[in-house]
């Protein structure tokens, strides 16, 4: 194996948006800097399920299920 391949892993702090700091190992910055986060799991929809209204930007979707309303599979 080369040296010097791999990117340096180490501890940082990781400060979620409610203010708790979780150290991690990570290759981001280096070793005792601390990454701030705008979105966590604690609060992003993805993970909580919330927020699952689709967007209708122009009228896209509307327009999309009005063209193929007559296709069947």
């Amino acid at each position: 194996m080369r040296k010097d391949l791999h990117p340096a892993y180490h501890f940082i702090d990781v400060k979620m948006t409610d203010g708790t700091i979780v150290k991690m190992r990570s290759t981001w910055g280096s070793e005792g800097d601390t990454l701030t986060l705008d979105i966590d799991p604690s609060v992003h929809p993805a993970w909580t399920g919330g927020n699952t209204k689709l967007m209708d930007t122009g009228g896209r979707v509307s327009k999309f299920k009005s063209k193929y309303a007559g296709l069947e599979l």
